[in-house]
Formats: structure tokens, C-alpha cells, sequence
């Protein structure tokens, strides 16, 4: 590759690592959820990235996860550059930024903000929901694909391999169910069960429509907080034209709320 190309494709790779940071919470990528407002390279080869979170009070340990996410993402950039992370608007931004100056850990600068939270069983309790609401949707694809319940619980990882959905959710999430079951079960062999509980119990194949409530009961609460968080997000940086009182959860949700048109139009 040339010089001229150098920079666009160090670009391209620092969104492309970015992308593979998810809010803990939500499993979705924080590039998608609008939290990254800016990353470059500069000049110099350095990456400067600004973070910006819904609200003011996000919770301390959800934004120690996510930065550190990204710290481990741009550690693993291809030239190890220098970077700096800023985080903005946020109760503790002062705190972190100050802390990210004076060369320390997100770990070192968060220990006395997260209230004694065990952190590890933190991550570990996000994990198990990311894992739950990746597997119901290659669940019900599967069942969508025409295979019955006892085909489905009887397939192994070489079985669902082989299978391959129209785009959407199920084909979104089957890579990532298949990333998660190997990260929670690491010593899976390929003709080993492709579906499992989360503490590596069997799925009868009679129990597969009542397992599935409760995934969708985890995908449900996910999505609401997914679409909460982005109606913050919108109204927080946006001016929004309020009728009849402020904008309803609903209009949240539902990704309706108005911007104030510009002066004059």
C-alpha cells in the first residue's frame, strides 16, 4: 500500500476495532449507539476519541466497561499508536479525564467511583444476557427455517455451520452466538450441543418453547433499554419541539421525537 492510503486505512481500522466494543448492557456495538462522536488519526499517527454517553448519571461501572473497551480495542490497533480517550458530559468526566492525562488504568481511575461493585460479576452477568439474547435469535430462526424442536436441540456447531439465513436478525446474531457459546465454553468440540444453557445444561427438546420465553423475556428488556437509552441520547443533543407537555416514553421508544425546526424554515 502506498503512503497516500496509509492514513484512510488507519481510519478505517480504528472504527473497525470501535465496532467491536459493545455497550455491556445493551450487546449492541457503541459505534451504532452514537457513543463514539469522533475518532482520528492525526498527523502524528496518534488517535484522539471522544465519548459521550445518554445522560449525565450514567452508571460509573457501564461507562468503566465500555472505556475499557475501547482502551483494549485501540491497544490493538495494527501500528500500537498513542491515544487519547476523552469522555464528555458525564457526572465523573473530570475525574476520568484526569486520570487518562495523568497515564493512569481506567481500572486505577474508576476503583474509587464504582461503590465497591464487583466488577468481574458484573461483566459476567452482562455475558450471560448477551449470550441468551444471541441464541434466541438463531432459536427462532432455526425454528423459522422449518426445524423442529427436537432437530434444532439435537444440532452441533459443524450442523449449524451449515445453516444459513436471509438477512436479518438471526443471521446478524449467529456468528456472535457462535463467538459467545465458544468464549463461555471454550473447550466445546466442533460436534458438541450448538445449544446450550448458559451453565452448559441440556435443552429437551419439550422444554425448548418455555426456554424460550424466558430468552425472550432477556431480548425484550434489552431492547427496551436499547431504545431508551438512544431517545436520551437524542433528546439530551438535540432541541426537540415540546406540545402539550414534554416528550412521552413512547415517543422515545418509538424514535418519534421532533427536532425544533431552524429558525426561519
Amino acid at each position: 500500500m502506498g503512503a497516500a492510503g496509509l492514513p484512510s486505512s488507519r481510519q478505517a481500522e480504528v472504527w473497525r476495532r470501535l465496532a467491536e466494543v459493545n455497550d455491556p448492557e445493551l450487546d449492541e456495538p457503541v459505534t451504532e449507539m452514537g457513543f463514539v462522536e469522533r475518532a482520528e488519526v492525526t498527523g502524528d499517527g496518534s488517535v484522539e476519541v471522544d465519548f459521550r454517553l445518554p445522560t449525565y448519571w450514567c452508571s460509573p461501572n457501564f461507562a468503566f466497561l465500555m472505556l475499557d473497551g475501547v482502551r483494549k480495542a485501540l491497544d490493538a490497533l495494527s501500528w500500537q499508536p498513542a491515544y487519547r480517550v476523552k469522555l464528555h458530559d458525564h457526572m465523573f468526566a473530570d475525574e476520568v479525564n484526569r486520570g487518562v492525562e495523568q497515564g493512569k488504568a481506567f481500572g486505577d481511575i474508576f476503583a474509587g467511583l464504582t461503590a465497591d461493585q464487583d466488577i468481574g460479576a458484573l461483566r459476567e452477568t452482562f455475558r450471560m444476557k448477551a449470550f441468551k439474547r444471541r441464541q434466541e435469535a438463531v432459536l427462532v430462526g432455526l425454528r423459522k427455517h422449518g426445524l423442529t424442536d427436537r432437530e434444532i436441540v439435537g444440532m452441533d456447531l459443524i450442523a449449524l455451520d451449515v445453516v444459513r439465513f436471509e438477512a436479518g436478525e438471526a443471521d446478524r446474531q449467529k456468528p456472535r452466538y457462535r463467538a459467545a457459546l465458544l468464549e463461555r465454553f471454550p473447550a466445546r468440540r466442533a460436534d458438541g450441543p450448538a445449544f446450550v444453557t448458559w451453565d452448559g445444561a441440556d435443552i429437551p427438546a419439550g422444554a425448548l418453547g418455555a426456554y424460550l420465553a424466558e430468552l425472550r423475556g432477556v431480548r425484550i428488556n434489552m431492547e427496551f433499554n436499547g431504545a431508551l437509552c438512544r431517545g436520551l441520547k437524542q433528546t439530551r443533543y438535540k432541541e426537540v419541539e415540546v406540545i402539550d407537555g414534554e416528550p412521552t416514553l413512547v415517543d422515545f421508544i418509538l424514535d418519534r421525537v421532533p427536532e425544533r425546526a431552524a429558525p426561519g424554515a
